[in-house]
């Protein structure tokens, strides 16, 4: 791609590094807010080592930009789900710790090996595997043991888990460098499902030989010190996203997205816009189709019918509503309220950012900011802010 487009764009949506002509929607991460985060999420849990959570391509953002960016302001241990996930990490981080929340693949124990990954045992068969391995192997190496506190989805149960801290040979085979659950409900603070997994946390982990601990998540770090252990694992809320419904948010905002105006056209009252003439035109009306749709992550359940409040995008400091059904490939958003010269064919539009946060978009679609994120199209330029420390 060559050419940059540096004709007046909005403030707010225009990438402050150049941006190819051919970009239709242009994904900015700001790097030094994701430092700042993890600073604010690593002051939050106090003694306790602060992790990040990097899985699904750092939740769409992208692995080695993100995972870089965090190093730089003092993490050093993160998480993924995968072991190609994991591979990737090691990478571009060739002296971190890295855990695999997926657990240990059968028959796959020399790939973990072979990038100094850490699985994190979900299973008796797990451990069992892993252990044989180290013995194998004529060393000890290090895993997580997970155990299930009440979510019922990966973790060890507790009958298996008394199988386990009843074969000491079995644990001394392989190095236990973490024992860690996962909390259900740490999005809503007042639940009593959080204290009744902390306590039973407590009650498990007590069955194993001492190791270090963990539980809380981006939810669970907000929740005060008994949450912390000796290490939390923020996800959502390092990328910007509350970590608590119903709460203020404390994070700043790392992504915007922004799409340019294909088209301008005057539509009639009485005339619909878009797939399945959902919406139809009140008043004379000037209607934009804007370069994104749910192909590039901004999702179809913010499509808008007739009469309903939607999403509302910016033009500078003007508001544009989202009209209409969200499609493959575009949106349509009134912009008969913002002057021609800045509504025009090629301006800029930001439909995430400060002013309309992934969360807003998502209490909108009725879903979260982790799958808004992590669906973010690969065809979105991609322009990182704030590189360096």
């Amino acid at each position: 791609m060559t050419g940059s487009d540096t004709g007046p764009v909005s403030v707010s949506a225009r990438p402050r590094a150049p941006v190819p002509s051919s970009a239709r929607a242009v994904l900015t991460v700001d790097l030094s807010a994701l430092r700042a985060n993890w600073a604010r999420l690593n002051q939050a849990s106090g003694r306790a080592e602060c992790a990040g959570v990097v899985k699904a391509d750092a939740y769409g953002l992208g692995l080695a930009p993100i995972a870089k960016a965090l190093t730089s302001e003092g993490c050093k241990t993160f998480f993924v789900a995968s072991l190609d996930e994991g591979r990737a990490a090691r990478e571009v981080q060739p002296g971190a710790t890295i855990y695999v929340l997926d657990g240990l693949l059968p028959g796959a124990e020399s790939h973990y090996a072979g990038f100094d990954l850490r699985p994190v045992l979900s299973s008796l068969p797990e451990a069992r595997d892993w252990a044989a391995y180290c013995r194998a192997r004529g060393r000890r190496m290090a895993a997580a043991v997970h155990i299930d506190t009440g979510m019922n989805r990966l973790g060890m149960p507790e009958d298996e888990l008394d199988q386990l801290a009843a074969s000491p040979d079995l644990l001394a085979a392989f190095e236990t460098t973490l024992v860690m659950s996962h909390l259900a409900c740490a999005d809503h603070a007042d639940d009593p499902m959080n204290e009744r997994q902390r306590q039973r946390f407590e009650v498990l982990r007590a069955k194993l030989p001492p190791a270090p601990a963990s539980l809380a998540n981006s939810g669970g770090t907000f929740l005060g010190h008994a949450y912390h252990f000796d290490l939390v694992r923020p996800g959502i809320a390092l990328y910007g996203g509350r970590a608590h419904e119903g709460a203020p948010n404390p994070m700043q905002t790392v992504v915007r997205l922004a799409a340019k105006i294909l088209q301008i056209r005057e539509v009639a009252p009485g005339m619909t816009v878009g797939y399945g003439a959902t919406y139809k035109v009140q008043k004379p009306s000037r209607i934009a189709t804007i370069a994104v749709g749910y192909a590039d992550g901004f999702l179809r359940a913010l499509s808008v019918a007739t009469g309903e409040a939607g999403p509302v995008g910016y033009i500078g400091d003007y508001p544009v509503p989202i009209v209409g059904r969200v499609s493959m490939d575009f949106i349509t958003a009134d912009v008969t309220g913002v002057p021609p010269e800045l509504a025009r064919r090629g301006a800029w539009v930001e439909v995430m950012g400060h002013r309309v946060t992934v969360d807003d978009l998502t209490d909108r679609a009725g879903t979260i900011g982790y799958e808004l994120l992590s669906r973010l199209g690969q065809r979105v330029y991609r322009v990182y802010e704030g590189v360096g420390p």
